[in-house]
């Protein structure tokens, strides 16, 4: 797994590390992973981006995987998508990176588009993957909508989820042989780790009680501001996940967001790094390189 990369800790805030991967040379592109899963999830991927002429940069976002947190304040913000995007800025510039292509899956999609709102400088091109804006969502948010995504609005309970989730991680997150020959051993294993562990499960809650408060009033005022994503970018779902089924026209909730806007579909489930490799590595070096 991740044959050619160098895995390393990088101080980026207060109280914050990132493990992440790095790999390949040429232009750089930040691959941001979803929840419940790590960085490991773009380890079919990663090598062929590598191979299409580009560095290669997948951390753990704040919190997740092996990637440390500062503890949780009362409006949650230290786990919102404006801090988690100054992250990945501050790893880039680390590494010596002032500008970027920035990927984004379920979670790290949140945290994509915030890093193309708030430093539009350093954000190049982006793809954003199975998902819409968090504050879209919520104004959308309906019957089906809570019936499909009602772990959102669980998640940003006090308490309670910790207690259920901790109680037995691997029902809780349907951990087993099946979902281990999906994910490659190795990726499961990472998997396996995070979801076994309190402070990441934690962490992870955390992420969503901010989607619900300050992620969604960021949103809000940028909608409020007319704000938009001016670098060009690439919008994706996957055709067994359910975002037609939910929005209909997936590019027309985008398109008050984003300038420079392109579309596109991945033959597979919601994890599409991991069910469709190939396919969406085509798609993003196509994107990347247009």
């Amino acid at each position: 797994m991740f044959d050619g990369f160098a895995l390393r800790e990088i101080d980026v805030a207060e109280d914050v590390r990132l493990r992440v991967r790095i790999g390949g040379a040429g232009p750089p592109v930040v691959l941001l992973h979803g929840h419940p899963r790590t960085h490991t999830t773009w380890y079919r991927v990663a090598p062929l981006l590598v191979d299409a002429g580009h560095t290669v940069v997948c951390p753990d976002l704040r919190g997740y995987g092996r990637s440390t947190a500062p503890p949780p304040r009362p409006d949650h913000s230290q786990a919102s998508k404006r801090a988690m995007a100054g992250d990945v800025v501050a790893l880039m510039r680390e590494l010596g990176h002032d500008s970027f292509s920035v990927v984004g899956h379920d979670r790290g999609n949140c945290v994509a588009y915030r890093a193309a709102l708030d430093h539009p400088e350093q954000v190049t091109r982006l793809a954003l993957l199975d998902s819409i804006p968090i504050g879209e969502h919520l104004a959308r948010a309906d019957a089906r909508f809570a019936q499909a995504w009602w772990h959102w609005f669980f998640f940003a309970q006090p308490d309670i989820p910790e207690r259920v989730i901790n109680a037995d991680p691997l029902a809780w997150y349907h951990a087993g042989g099946e979902r281990e020959d999906a994910m490659g051993a190795e990726n499961y294993a990472d998997f396996l780790d995070a979801i076994q562990d309190p402070q990441v499960v934690r962490a992870m809650l955390e992420d969503y009680r901010a989607g619900l408060g300050v992620d969604r009033a960021a949103d809000d005022a940028d909608r409020a501001a007319g704000r938009t994503i001016d670098c060009p970018t690439l919008v994706a779902w996957s055709t067994e996940d359910d975002m037609e089924e939910l929005y209909g026209d997936v590019l027309a909730v985008w398109r008050p967001w984003a300038t420079d806007l392109r579309g596109g579909v991945v033959h597979s489930g919601h994890h599409m790094a991991e069910e469709a490799p190939e396919e969406l590595a085509a798609l993003l070096a196509d994107h990347l390189r247009a």
